[in-house]
């Protein structure tokens, strides 16, 4: 542990995640992702753009026989990430050798993994697109942010490369790309086959987005029950 850093309770199956609250902090996006992801028994699962590790961490609580890789381009998070990994494991709440943390970037996937290397792939990417939105903040912040290190374009083409045939991708993302999503999706053969949107309350629009898309799948999209979160 690090004077700046703390460890907060994920309140499920006794696991913990190191944070730095002066850095990007996880938020609902990641719980609810990986509520909506399943891996399957044997399946090898990637999360791309893994920030503090914890989409490995609360899926490896599932209980599920899978191995869990995260991957992170700024290597101080990716430490933390490991020793969020070690820190479970000493304390018996995952198996250190279910997950695995590395410090790298998704563009150069070519280079760390081979085709079709995963069965599921997850993403919480950065949201905002650079000239977007005001750029009023620094280092991890704004790489969790904006699309400082990749873009949407560099994640769905990522995760297309990686997946075996049949494999799933599952992303959530702000509603106003929901479009922009679809398109790039399908440009790579990843057909959407499930749709959740995730709303603050009844009464306002959703706030997120979660899909799942099948390479090579056929065309059936299921529209899910929204969340409500309040």
């Amino acid at each position: 542990m690090k004077d700046c850093e703390r460890v907060d309770d994920l309140q499920l199956n006794g696991l913990v995640v190191i944070q730095d609250p002066a850095k990007f902090l996880f938020g609902i996006d990641a719980v609810k992702l990986s509520d909506f992801v399943s891996v399957g028994t044997g399946e090898r699962a990637l999360d791309m753009c893994t920030g503090s590790g914890v989409i490995p961490l609360l899926l490896s609580a599932k209980g599920w026989d899978a191995h869990y890789t995260g991957i992170e381009i700024q290597p101080e998070v990716a430490d933390m990430a490991r020793r969020s990994v070690a820190l479970n494991a000493q304390a018996g709440a995952v198996s250190a050798d279910r997950i695995t943390i590395h410090t790298g970037d998704i563009r150069d996937t070519a280079e760390l993994y081979k085709p079709s290397s995963f069965d599921v792939i997850t993403c919480n990417p950065p949201y905002i697109k650079v000239g977007a939105g005001l750029l009023n903040e620094a280092g991890s912040r704004a790489a969790a942010r904006h699309e400082l290190f990749c873009t949407l374009d560099d994640v769905v083409s990522a995760a297309a490369r990686l997946l075996r045939p049949g494999g799933r991708f599952a992303m959530v993302h702000k509603p106003h790309r929901l479009a922009e999503c679809f398109e790039k999706l399908r440009q790579c053969r990843l057909e959407p086959t499930r749709l959740c949107f995730v709303h603050a309350a009844a009464h306002k629009e959703p706030s997120l987005f979660l899909v799942e898309a099948v390479r090579g799948g056929g065309a059936f999209l299921r529209v899910l029950p929204p969340i409500i979160i309040n």
